[in-house]
């Protein structure tokens, strides 16, 4: 995961070029709702139970702040490390699986996770930072090697969006990296026993994306020639990033050009809006993004926020447009 074709989920800090004429209003897109134009199907019946939910004992947790020792707190500390917010440096050591401590740490990296989620950055586990902290969501860090462009970054570098008001919320990964003029025509396929319902809601997804961007898609069937692959993915499947079984973390996807998107297996999937169930069609809009460049953005309703619920449908936002129009400069 060290070399560039495989660095997953890497921020870049924006530099933005000023789009004067670029009208919000005539982006293709809708805000999450539970309505659909047909009828919704169901992929699997996979148990609802879910990994998100073993983070419900940690409500007794709610309140703790600096200075306190309660037992689940380096649960907590294992999450923000999972997503950026504590360094990686101790990764690959057992050093923070027993650590109960409620130390400056934990309350620097809450903060950045709380602003980064609309929350209050009180440093404190309330309620709603447990609540978020349990819903299901993308794989990709928030935060890489300590630089975030979702909220807490811009707010601390606010003249780095000072050209772009309103939709200043998206962000890149590390180097800016993105398709060569040479591939704004990408091709992608679906690795064998992919569902095909799931194909037609991904490419459906595809087609959002080529509405509202320079990019054109095609399918292909021979994967090995496609510049995006799809598949689904259980546990452990070789890519350094396992997956969590059902619930936590959804899917994943890699940055330019590398072209990997990885649905959890394990999810209960549909098409379409089904309580319980997450929609493909809303996953894949998502993951689609950082396939093309884009990270998350603090927006709640734009495609790139982190955390995806169960049960609805979600489109594109003018924020995540604008994210695509100032990486190519279009």
């Amino acid at each position: 995961m060290a070399s560039k074709p495989l660095q997953l989920l890497a921020f870049t800090l924006l530099l933005p070029s000023f789009f004067p004429h670029f009208d919000i209003a005539s982006v293709q897109c809708h805000s999450e709702s539970k309505v659909v134009g047909s009828s919704p199907i169901i992929l699997n019946h996979n148990s609802h139970a879910t990994n998100s939910a073993s983070l419900l004992f940690l409500n007794n947790l709610q309140g703790c702040r600096l200075g306190d020792t309660v037992q689940g707190i380096h649960r907590i500390k294992k999450y923000l490390q999972r997503f950026g917010y504590i360094s990686n440096v101790q990764k690959h050591s057992n050093a923070m699986d027993h650590d109960d401590t409620f130390d400056n740490t934990l309350e620097s990296a809450l903060k950045t996770y709380q602003k980064n989620f609309n929350l209050v950055a009180s440093g404190i586990l309330d309620a709603n930072t447990l609540a978020q902290m349990g819903k299901p969501r993308c794989g990709v860090e928030d935060v890489i090697n300590g630089t975030t462009w979702m909220r807490s970054g811009r707010e601390r570098n606010p003249k780095m969006h000072a050209h772009f008001h309103l939709v200043s919320h998206f962000a890149f990964f590390e180097g800016n990296l993105k398709w060569p003029p040479s591939k704004f025509h990408l091709t992608y396929a679906f690795l064998p026993g992919y569902p095909f319902e799931a194909m037609m809601a991904v490419s459906r997804a595809f087609s959002k994306w080529a509405f509202n961007t320079h990019f054109t898609f095609s399918r292909v069937f021979d994967h090995t020639k496609a510049d995006i692959k799809i598949s689904f993915e259980i546990g452990d499947h070789g890519d350094d990033a396992p997956f969590d079984g059902a619930g936590g973390i959804l899917a994943h996807a890699y940055a330019p050009t590398d072209g990997r998107l990885h649905f959890d297996g394990d999810e209960a999937w549909s098409v379409g809006a089904v309580d319980g169930y997450f929609d493909v069609e809303t996953v894949a809009l998502h993951e689609i993004g950082h396939v093309l460049g884009l990270q998350h953005s603090s927006i709640e309703n734009a495609i790139m926020f982190p955390s995806i619920s169960e049960g609805v449908t979600k489109g594109l936002h003018g924020d995540d447009i604008a994210g695509i129009r100032a990486l190519y400069k279009v």
